[in-house]
């Protein structure tokens, strides 16, 4: 009969698996008993380190629900740090030429979720695969790991809004929650980055920009920029 004993069999792995183990407890006595107080010390310190981790683990992964601003035509930003780049640039693939760039550096101390800067739908997305560079160096955008986010928008309706973001050296994962086809409403959650990054947002030549270099913004609160 087929699998017959197959139980049996089991039964008895259990049986010396525990054997073994019940065998081995006064062997741990013995040697507790022999390292001692040093023993007893290394896991306390393992175990603060690893409350320590814990703490900081949480607050890192902390995730506030943002205050989004009413009104029409405004972009808020997708992500909470400091502004350190206001300039004009070129994003080819999916703003087709010059626009308006505002990067946002995130240390290992900001909420690190991303927020949608518009309501809208992802139009285009494109990851790529890169090197690891500290992101506090504004040129790791061209050559880190990123993520680029090309959203529709919806007010003003179909304005092109890209968001790129980018890995840092510590940040080995970006984390998206939207894919292409997805649509969201303004402030609404779409990725993670975790530890320091930084994140990119281009905007079309006619928006205004609101905030300027080394202010601290709000993912899915700061007014970022407007149109009209």
């Amino acid at each position: 009969m087929k699998h017959t004993g197959k139980a049996t069999k089991a039964a008895l792995k259990m049986i010396i698996i525990t054997l073994v183990l019940v065998m081995l407890v006064p062997v741990i006595g013995a040697l507790a008993a022999a390292i001692g107080g040093a023993m007893i010390a290394v896991s306390i310190f393992f175990v603060l380190a690893w409350l320590l981790f814990a703490l900081f683990t949480l607050y890192f992964f902390r995730d506030p629900n943002p205050k989004v601003p009413a009104g029409t035509g405004l972009v808020v930003s997708p992500a909470h740090g400091k502004v350190d780049v206001v300039d004009t640039t070129t994003e080819p693939k999916f703003m087709n030429g010059e626009c308006r760039r505002v990067s946002i550096f995130l240390s290992v101390l900001d909420v690190h979720v991303q927020n949608a800067p518009v309501s809208g739908k992802v139009a285009y997305f494109k990851y790529t695969e890169g090197q690891f560079l500290n992101a506090m160096k504004t040129e790791c955008a061209t050559c880190n790991e990123n993520v680029l986010i090309g959203i529709e928008a919806t007010d003003p309706p179909a304005t092109r809004i890209g968001l790129r973001l980018i890995a840092g050296v510590l940040a080995r994962r970006i984390v998206p929650w939207v894919d292409t086809g997805d649509e969201f409403a303004r402030g609404d959650r779409i990725s993670l980055i975790q530890f320091g990054s930084r994140c990119d947002v281009y905007l079309p030549m006619s928006a205004n920009v609101k905030v300027k270099l080394g202010d601290r913004v709000v993912g899915g609160e700061t007014i970022l920029a407007v149109f009209g």
